[in-house]
């Protein structure tokens, strides 16, 4: 199973860091990617790596602002600058593959959310 963890309320400006990691097996030859979805809106991709962190893939809106990472445990995203508009439920995925997609299809492990409120 896949776990995120992280999330949290925070004013905007502040810094948040979520955590991804699984308990079951191990995701160090699989891309990994985070997505997120905000109320009555539908999910969105946001920054995604490739299997040996060489590779990262984001969304234009968090561009700058955002960053994902990997260890050998975990998978990251450093999220900086955030804004209003960024609050939504975050959740991590494992693809099939090994690069940096943005396409949900490629992802075949799903984990559950954290949300992440921005106050403005």
């Amino acid at each position: 199973q896949l776990q995120a963890s992280g999330g949290g309320l925070v004013q905007a400006g502040d810094s948040l860091r979520l955590s991804c990691a699984t308990s079951r097996r191990t995701f160090s030859n699989n891309g990994v990617g985070w997505f997120r979805q905000a109320p009555g809106k539908e999910r969105e991709f946001v920054a995604a790596i490739d299997w040996r962190g060489g590779r990262t893939a984001y969304t234009e809106s968090v561009k700058g602002r955002f960053t994902i990472s990997r260890d050998n445990a975990k998978v990251y995203l450093q999220m900086n600058s955030l804004k209003p508009e960024d609050t939504a439920v975050y959740r991590c995925a494992v693809q099939r593959g090994s690069a940096a997609s943005s396409d949900p299809i490629a992802y075949a492990y799903w984990g559950q959310g954290t949300l992440v409120t921005v106050s403005s």
